[in-house]
């Protein structure tokens, strides 16, 4: 009897060891102790499923079916989106959303991972208007980043809290519903010319950014505003089924204005670095010549119902296609896995055509 307990005490410790080097090898591989993500649909995992007036849902099926688990998550993809890819390119697994944090109230903040704060929806530009929240905006979202750098003192200290996020990632994509809000709004048309919600969008958005500036944020990636115009969506609206091009236009000059306020800010700022991923080109390219990326669908969303399978949302009893590696949009609005995959490859590693003035590889090696 002492022999057989000895033989399980030793294989217990040698299984404790093993894992607890494992670990130590998993946070070894880390390329950033954490990373910190927001932004719209386009990176939400789930925070949106928290909020009982938020129309913008994907907890339901189709989405979620080339998904690790099969299941849907709250991601608005068949699968994983760049906050995903982009964590396993940097060694981490997915950060949780905020909102199931604290749902769950077992709120302990977990360094190894980070967090992401994004919300299908969510602006830039705070709607004041609105009575009821039905999404997290850039401002509301970095309060609530905030409230997480605050528990980082009081746990590590000041020195150590700083050293923590200086090395940390922030994830940011934002902007393509306000420039949605701007075109289906007439009030808006009639306050602001296209130069002027531009700027505003751009104030904003450094607002924002310096707030998470002062609480540690120092290697920073910016997605830019994609070419929203040739989503399912917004071709259905057009008999020709060709793209907005004056949506475009504005997600185009939108993207120069931030990098010219990031390249500014990397002057004023000590310490801050960052890495601008221009989507928009890229996006375009792959419409334009699509068998080249990959994709033989680039008009119509895979799932989905009508023309273009863009006249109705992708629903539980809408349709959607089989051969979803060559789709580049999955539903009405948001790319598919494939896409996703194929972007977050060329923001981790891609050239300065496409991701500048650094990649993420470069971005994450910068000793500060």
């Amino acid at each position: 009897m002492a022999s057989s307990f000895h033989g399980f005490f030793f294989i217990f410790i040698f299984i404790f060891i093993i894992f607890n080097y494992f670990t130590l090898f998993l946070e070894a591989a880390a390329l950033v102790p954490a990373m910190y993500v927001f932004g719209d649909s386009l990176v939400d995992v789930g925070n949106n499923n928290y909020l009982n007036f938020s129309s913008p849902k994907a907890n339901f099926y189709p989405n979620g079916i080339d998904f690790p688990t099969g299941k849907p998550t709250g991601r608005f993809c068949n699968g994983k989106n760049p906050a995903d890819f982009l964590a396993e390119k940097v060694g981490l697994a997915s950060a949780p959303s905020y909102l199931s944090i604290i749902e769950n109230r077992s709120y302990i903040h977990d360094r190894n991972r980070g967090i992401n704060f994004a919300s299908g929806g969510a602006t830039i530009i705070p709607q004041s208007n609105q009575i009821i929240s039905t999404s997290i905006s850039l401002c509301k979202q970095v309060v609530y980043y905030n409230s997480i750098y605050e528990s980082l003192v009081k746990d590590l200290g000041v020195t150590k809290a700083k050293a923590y996020t200086s090395k940390s990632l922030y994830l940011i994509e934002i902007g393509s519903n306000d420039i949605f809000g701007y075109f289906a709004s007439i009030n808006l048309r009639k306050i602001y010319t296209p130069p002027q919600y531009l700027d505003l969008m751009s104030h904003h958005f450094e607002k924002q950014l310096k707030r998470l500036y002062e609480n540690g944020a120092r290697k920073v990636v910016v997605i830019g505003v994609g070419v929203i115009g040739c989503t399912p969506a917004m071709r259905y609206r057009n008999i020709s089924e060709g793209c907005n091009s004056e949506m475009n236009w504005l997600a185009f000059v939108y993207n120069q204005h931030l990098t010219s306020m990031l390249n500014r800010l990397k002057d004023e700022l000590f310490g801050f670095h960052f890495s601008f991923f221009d989507g928009f080109s890229i996006m375009l390219s792959s419409i334009h010549k699509p068998t080249s990326f990959g994709f033989s669908e680039v008009k119509a969303a895979c799932c989905g119902s009508g023309r273009l399978k863009a006249q109705m949302a992708c629903i539980p009893k809408a349709s959607y296609c089989n051969n979803r590696e060559k789709y580049l949009f999955w539903d009405k609005y948001h790319p598919t896995q494939q896409a996703h995959h194929f972007f977050s490859d060329l923001i981790f590693n891609g050239p300065r055509k496409y991701t500048f003035p650094i990649n993420v590889q470069t971005l994450v090696a910068i000793q500060l």
